[in-house]
């Protein structure tokens, strides 16, 4: 019970702090695109996923499906995002980014500044010592096992088709 206890405090107030330096990074660098984080993650899981339903995003957003709905519709009005329905599921509303928003995404990576990312900062000094950021394979576990293998897959999909489109020379 207290080892359990201690754990789970333990993890709510490390978490509650790194979020807040990813939360104050994320803002600081999509400002000057005029997005919040909610509109940030729609736009990001639309491209690398090249299109999803309100209830991926909702998902993979971690976030609610009436959130996560009442954000793209401020997206689609403001022409970065289109709601369409498949010839073969025409009972989900899915998202395709409109080449708006797409460009909006490439610019967002072209702008990225290393050193304007205090997480990056704070961890240059674990990749200089083992010649690579941390893989937070435990935390990969326990969130894995509270979203299940389908959001982990999905979450690795995305990341690998970002290393494979990642352009280091214009993104720096």
């Amino acid at each position: 019970m207290k080892e359990a206890l201690i754990f789970s405090q333990r993890v709510a107030q490390l978490s509650k702090a790194l979020w807040k330096v990813i939360e104050n990074d994320i803002q600081r660098w999509i400002k000057p695109f005029n997005l919040n984080i909610n509109e940030y993650h729609i736009l990001w899981i639309s491209y690398y996923l090249n299109g999803s339903s309100i209830s991926e995003i909702a998902e993979l957003g971690v976030m609610h499906v009436s959130t996560a709905f009442n954000f793209s519709k401020k997206l689609e009005e403001r022409g970065l995002l289109q709601f369409l329905k498949r010839e073969d599921d025409k009972r989900n509303t899915y998202t395709q980014l409109t080449d708006k928003g797409k460009e909006i995404i490439i610019s967002l990576l072209e702008s990225y500044q290393r050193e304007d990312n205090d997480l990056v900062s704070a961890s240059l000094p674990l990749r200089n010592l083992y010649g690579k950021f941390p893989e937070l394979l435990e935390l990969k576990a326990i969130i894995r096992n509270i979203n299940g293998e389908k959001f982990m897959d999905t979450h690795e999909q995305i990341f690998q088709h970002l290393e494979k489109d990642f352009i280091e020379e214009k993104v720096k």
